[in-house]
């Protein structure tokens, strides 16, 4: 991140619900992804054993950059319910590089502490070419259990990740999914394969 070159780009996209089945949203969810397009740090270094040190410096400004533009775009680390994260590595980089940029404390400790959250962040990684959308999923930042902030969120950027780049997203929500009704883990009943007698009737689904 010391670097000025190694950021290429910063992109935010948002949405907002106002309508489901053609009733009024009684509060309209916001959504938003933010994504830094970096060049790869290990691009063109072959097998790189350690990848802790570029970790250590890139990534806990990433999770700080990409945090301030969801809550900039959301209303406020208050607003933000749900959270996740992603990284999409360029055909030319290791998905291990990608992880490694999310997956350990230096982005994601430092992302769920900004957010004011307490739940393990939820994420999506791959390796694709410039253009391709990846979604992100999220769920509560403080209440994994929680099954009306299961969400997702998706991230699409025309020009990236170039063969040498990593793009490395933050997604965040305002609420809940609209007329979420399907109840909660923490409060479901325990059902086991014995308990389902019907399980094998294909009638019972066709």
């Amino acid at each position: 991140m010391a670097e000025a070159p190694r950021l290429r780009k910063v992109v935010t996209v948002t949405d907002e619900l106002l309508l489901e089945l053609g009733r009024p949203v009684a509060v309209p969810v916001r959504r938003a992804a933010a994504a830094a397009v970096i060049r790869n740090p290990w691009a063109g270094a072959g097998f790189v054993a350690d990848l802790g040190p570029e970790v250590e410096r890139i990534a806990p400004g990433l999770a700080r950059l990409l945090t301030d533009r969801i809550s900039e775009a959301l209303g406020g680390v208050d607003r933000i319910e749900s959270f996740g994260k992603a990284a999409i590595v360029g055909l030319d980089g290791e998905i291990e590089h990608g992880g490694a940029l999310i997956h350990t404390p230096f982005f994601g400790n430092v992302f769920r502490e900004l957010t004011e959250g307490t739940s393990i962040i939820v994420f999506s990684d791959d390796r694709l070419p410039a253009g391709e959308p990846l979604t992100v999923p999220l769920w509560h930042k403080t209440a994994a259990a929680t099954r009306s902030h299961y969400l997702t969120c998706q991230i699409r950027i025309p020009d990236a990740p170039r063969p040498d780049e990593i793009v490395v997203v933050a997604a965040g929500a305002s609420g809940p999914r609209p007329n979420a009704r399907i109840g909660d883990r923490a409060t479901d009943p325990l059902i086991r394969l014995a308990d389902l007698d019907d399980l094998d009737d294909l009638e019972t689904v066709t």
